[in-house]
């Protein structure tokens, strides 16, 4: 019996299944149920939500979502033998958990869930920071998810996090503090996963705005955003040469010096510059 429900230690239920995690699936499985609880917790209250689950693996955060009071946990799951340890789980919580074995990137979660909705996950390493952009830059805004609350490598979780000036800065952190706010919540050594990854992680969590911070378009906005950051170590002026026509004239109404680096300038300015090239569009 496990500290936070009536299921069997995440150990046994590894063992029983045979659930080694694997590489290539970009897996790294949390063991540590009280561990896994503290994460759910970061997503908040959880009782009038359905929460979208991607990754559940075995269900360590699974069942953390589920103890903690989650209307409905929606897990997708890529990894076929994962499925009876989680219908395992969805057995014990009669009505509360769903399982989908599929891929995060091939499927539409929305039919599945009802609003409120918020996103936890250990998400594997190797879909991570595709399904994070995928979630940020959706084409209407507000977006369907209310919060994510979602582990990435220490690494990762720093780029969302990110203020100008650092070398951490770029184009994660744009496209997140844009429309969210974004905060480190929980770090993790390499000891609490099995394998143990060559690199710590972090918990970050991002609450939707209702509205971007600043006025910008988004496709222009993301445009120069990558530009200048492709080529981070130029000159804004060389770096968005092919961005826009004019591109000095346009650093000038933002009010950047054309001799600037991407990483010098902030959320702020980018927008600034992005309506005046969309206004001259």
């Amino acid at each position: 019996m496990s500290a936070i429900d009536n299921l069997p230690p995440l150990r046994e239920v590894i063992a029983t299944h045979q659930l080694s995690a694997r590489k290539s699936l970009g897996q790294n499985f949390l063991l540590d149920l009280n561990l896994t609880a503290k994460i759910a917790r970061q997503a908040g209250d959880l009782t009038g939500c359905d929460v979208l689950e991607i990754g559940p693996g075995p269900g360590g955060l699974t069942r953390g979502l589920l103890s903690e009071g989650a209307r409905k946990v929606l897990a997708v799951e890529k990894d076929t033998r994962c499925m009876p340890a989680l219908e395992e789980i969805a057995a014990a919580y009669p009505g509360q958990l769903e399982v989908i074995n599929a891929d995060a990137l091939e499927i539409d979660p929305l039919q599945y869930l009802t609003p409120p909705v918020r996103i936890a996950a250990n998400l594997p390493y190797n879909v991570g920071t595709e399904l994070l952009v995928r979630w940020l830059t959706p084409k209407d805004w507000p977006p369907f998810w209310q919060s994510l609350t979602l582990m990435f490598q220490r690494e990762v979780a720093e780029r969302i996090v990110a203020q100008p000036g650092s070398k951490a800065y770029g184009r994660l952190a744009i496209l997140a503090q844009w429309r969210a706010d974004a905060k480190i919540v929980l770090s993790l050594p390499p000891g609490a996963f099995t394998p143990p990854p060559k690199v710590s992680s972090a918990v970050v969590h991002l609450t939707a705005l209702p509205e971007p911070r600043f006025a910008a378009d988004a496709a222009t906005l993301s445009r120069i955003v990558a530009a200048a950051f492709n080529q981070r170590r130029k000159m804004l002026r060389a770096s968005l040469k092919g961005a826009a026509k004019d591109i000095e004239e346009h650093l000038a109404a933002a009010g950047i010096p054309p001799t600037e680096r991407a990483e010098q300038v902030s959320l702020e300015a980018f927008c600034a510059l992005a309506r005046s090239v969309k206004a001259a569009a």
